[in-house]
């Protein structure tokens, strides 16, 4: 295994370790983690959830909650089981080696997944040994893949959170379907005025209910500091509702 780097989110409430050359656990995770409508005593799938880091915030989040994470990489799972003993969520959090395409294990109440941003024409090979390994897989996914997963995972009622390219926002929804309902766009805003950049979509299985597309969170001050929103989410674990 590749030498684990240390970081903290959720103002040091929350310690991860990565792999050096790997992905790490940074904004997107933590408001993937505080868009999760989660409540006590409930279960949350986290697809392709690397070592863990945004199932670990739901869980630090909400307490009574419990985890399941899945991810392709062995040495990732490895990290997450790690990161969940470090934290004292040993016992609430289950990681497994597994393609999101196969897993199929009981009914969760909440799913949370980010999915690869790029598509495979767009995707220039990285140095990075574990970043290629996941881009090589995800490759063959399709972003219809990771939401049918959700849907064969999901009890009625339950939600699917995604974090996603503000600009892959009509494509979610198409498939999405008639499977979902009561779908929220929450859209990320770098600044003031800019355009999003990012954009949580937050949907229910099997409900009729209408969308709705919310103001959303305005991500950096001019000066580029946080705005009260976003420190509110980042460092004391606000959820965004």
């Amino acid at each position: 295994m590749n030498t684990a780097e240390e970081i903290s989110v959720l103002d040091k409430r929350l310690t991860l370790h990565h792999t050096a050359d790997g992905f790490r656990t940074g904004l997107d995770s933590v408001m993937l983690a505080a868009a999760c409508p989660a409540q006590e005593g409930q279960s949350i799938l986290d697809l392709g959830c690397g070592v863990g880091g945004a199932g670990l915030c739901v869980l630090s989040r909400v307490p009574g909650t419990t985890l399941t994470g899945i991810d392709i990489q062995e040495e990732q799972i490895t990290l997450a089981q790690e990161n969940a003993a470090q934290n004292e969520m040993k016992d609430r959090a289950t990681f497994t080696t597994s393609d999101i395409r196969d897993y199929k294990d009981g009914k969760f109440d909440h799913v949370i997944c980010n999915p690869p941003y790029q598509n495979p024409d767009e995707r220039i090979s990285s140095p990075s040994p574990a970043k290629e390994t996941a881009h090589a897989h995800q490759d063959n996914v399709s972003l219809q893949d990771w939401i049918d997963t959700a849907v064969r995972n999901l009890k009625s009622k339950g939600s699917l959170t995604i974090i996603h390219r503000a600009d892959q926002t009509d494509k979610i929804i198409q498939r999405l379907e008639n499977r979902f309902g009561g779908t929220e766009i929450i859209p990320l805003w770098p600044r003031q005025d800019t355009p999003a950049k990012r954009v949580i979509i937050r949907s229910y299985r099997d409900s009729r209910s209408p969308a709705t597309i919310h103001p959303g969170i305005v991500l950096h001050k001019e000066n580029g500091d946080y705005t009260d929103e976003a420190e509110g989410i980042l460092r004391q674990s606000l959820p965004i509702l």
